[in-house]
């Protein structure tokens, strides 16, 4: 028999909305009371309980937590329940997670030291129309990551907006099952990103003023490899932001310019996607070689190139008229003079020539474009870039299509 939700709803005058006014910031005297109130509900909740978050802009100074399963936080809206960190003295995140049946919705979260919203080792995960923010916009100095499920599974994250982060806004990273649509991330480094997440639908988002769009990445040193992959549906434009992570973090070497990027990872679908205007190229496949990273995480049992590709039936439109590394900038001078372009698919030319048979990639393992006119360059990165060259023609091939991702026990 289902529990009955028991609905708290945290209340006092720091609440309570003037008639005819928008956002409500609640004075000083009243900040104490809704953080101590806030602070007490999430350390007794229970399973079933909801949390409500009124309306208004409600000044919170030190990390939130919560560590007990089967709970919701639910806010009005939003750009309507605010929990703002401006003045955060304490703690790394601003509201971190570690439970199972986990919901957050309707609200917003800004200005946070650190990460925005942490969520780890949980399953049957859902944030929805969560919005975290930095407020004074792209900035070194910013949380790193604005939504962050980390070990989880089943995860939903939609509807949800990111801005401002310094390494990405929307992320997932070393999950299974998951999907993440109806997102938009803007000026982010990177937008949204999936990390050594194994089966991802991403679809239906928009990513756009970041440095990268939507990025797709395995990185050594953790727990699991990712791969299956889908993004499609979405609209991935203008992602031409100076690169502003703190240097020597993986982001960090995503060029200015990027749209779609897979970096090490396989059996990654790309179709039906509209990308547009990204100044290096509108698709991006690389291995960690390309990455200036490798050095410093090398690891023997990590499987550092793009293999199982699948390009296919996207949309493009400008784009790679001004790469974002100098390198780059200065490849596309040689070959396509001052007015060309980068085409629409830059890849750095690394393979696993250890996985060759007869001197080709096994069909399963290629990168393959069925994209109509679309063209991919070759960069040569392996020989530093001696023979760059267009090779669309190819890789004309096909891979069979990866699975929906359906997510069990989730509403």
């Amino acid at each position: 028999m289902l529990m009955k939700m028991k609905i708290i709803a945290i209340l006092g005058a720091s609440l309570l909305l003037l008639a005819g006014c928008g956002r409500q910031t609640t004075d000083i005297s009243e900040v104490q009371s809704f953080q101590d109130q806030l602070l007490e509900q999430l350390i007794g909740a229970k399973p079933g309980d909801v949390i409500l978050i009124p309306e208004g802009i409600h000044k919170i100074d030190r990390s939130l937590s919560l560590n007990v399963d089967g709970v919701t936080i639910r806010g009005m809206g939003m750009d309507k329940s605010i929990l703002s960190f401006t003045d955060q003295v304490a703690g790394a995140e601003g509201l971190l997670v570690t439970a199972n049946d986990f919901t957050i919705e309707d609200l917003a979260i800004e200005d946070t030291i650190g990460d925005g919203l942490k969520v780890t080792e949980g399953d049957n995960i859902i944030l929805r129309r969560v919005r975290v923010e930095w407020t004074n916009g792209p900035d070194t100095e910013n949380g790193a990551y604005g939504l962050y499920p980390v070990q989880t599974t089943n995860v939903l994250v939609e509807g949800c907006v990111a801005i401002g982060a310094s390494d990405a806004g929307i992320y997932v990273g070393q999950s299974k099952n998951v999907i993440m649509r109806n997102n938009r991330a803007e000026k982010n480094v990177a937008g949204i990103e999936i990390e050594n997440t194994i089966n991802a639908d991403v679809y239906q988002n928009i990513a756009t003023g970041n440095t990268g769009g939507i990025l797709v990445f395995n990185m050594p040193h953790l727990k699991q490899a990712g791969y299956g992959t889908r993004v499609f549906n979405n609209e991935v434009y203008e992602n031409n932001h100076p690169n502003f992570a703190h240097k020597g973090t993986p982001v960090s070497s995503v060029p200015a310019g990027s749209g779609i990027v897979v970096n090490s990872n396989d059996g990654v679908e790309i179709f039906n996607n509209r990308v547009a205007d990204n100044n290096t190229a509108n698709i991006i496949i690389s291995s960690l070689f390309s990455t200036g990273y490798s050095d410093e995480a090398w690891d023997e049992n990590f499987d550092p190139y793009p293999e199982a590709i699948f390009i296919y039936d996207n949309e493009f439109q400008g784009g790679g008229r001004k790469p974002g590394l100098p390198d780059l900038e200065a490849l596309r001078l040689i070959m396509f003079g001052m007015d060309g372009r980068f085409p629409d698919i830059l890849w750095d030319g690394f393979y696993d020539e250890a996985k060759m048979k007869d001197g080709v990639m096994p069909d399963d393992l290629r990168l393959c474009v069925m994209n109509g006119e679309a063209e991919m360059i070759n960069v040569d990165l392996p020989n530093g870039a001696a023979n760059p060259a267009l090779v669309a023609a190819e890789h004309r091939c096909t891979l069979k299509k990866l699975p929906a991702v359906t997510l069990s026990q989730l509403p």
